[in-house]
């Protein structure tokens, strides 16, 4: 994948100031709209653990090319000891923080002729790498597609996928990114929640035709593994 090849570069570049050091990051959430319209720039939605107790400024690495958008995000961190925030004696008072970037950026704009999709990819953790970097760098994971079109895209489907974590508030299901803050999405089976906790899921957040507890914004869960 294009997208990884300048993490070498952007390393040596890194090694020529003796404060910082490159460190690869790892997409744990993306959430994207469903539909585009083609050559616009759209916003994605990236959950990514960062370097704990360090300085550090987060570059996306948002690329694209002629099948895919490839977000290889990586942090510039700053050398020197490690200094962490003191833990709170009560953290039912003060929660434990969220060692987690939350951060909305830009996808390229996409080409076409006519509609069609891409694939979203990412930096991510996983067994088997799809595709396989050649750089030493994380493994690539296919989070899901993007339609593009040439006018009107549907906006009210927001596709999402990746690590999340099963909780549940006034008896409902939800699930929320892992490493987020614990606001989440309210699954729209309430009754298929087998095997969620801590799994790689994909689907898309929509309103649904009739409330589910109470509520119409809903994730609507297509697979988890």
């Amino acid at each position: 994948m294009r997208s990884l090849y300048y993490i070498p570069i952007v390393a040596a570049l890194a090694a020529c100031d003796s404060d910082l050091e490159l460190q690869s990051g790892v997409v744990q959430w993306m959430e994207w709209p469903a539909e585009v319209t083609a050559a616009t720039p759209f916003p994605v939605r990236l959950v990514i653990p960062f370097p704990a107790c360090q300085q550090w400024t987060f570059r996306p690495g948002a690329s694209a090319d002629q099948s895919a958008v490839t977000f290889a995000p990586y942090f510039l961190v700053k050398k020197g000891p490690l200094i962490c925030p003191p833990v709170p004696a009560d953290v039912s008072i003060y929660p434990l923080p969220y060692f987690s970037l939350d951060t909305v950026d830009a996808a390229p704009g996409l080409a076409a002729t006519f509609a069609r999709t891409y694939e979203m990819r990412a930096s991510a953790t996983v067994y088997a790498p799809t595709p396989s970097p050649s750089n030493g760098g994380p493994p690539v994971r296919t989070f899901g597609d993007v339609t593009v079109r040439l006018a009107a895209p549907d906006t009210s489907r927001r596709n999402a996928a990746g690590i999340v974590v099963l909780f549940r508030t006034g008896g409902c299901a939800r699930v929320r990114a892992a490493g987020s803050a614990p606001v989440g999405y309210l699954l729209e089976d309430q009754a298929d929640t087998t095997g969620l906790m801590n799994a790689f899921v994909r689907g898309y957040i929509h309103d649904a035709a009739a409330p589910v507890c109470g509520e119409t914004r809903v994730f609507h869960l297509l697979s988890r593994n």
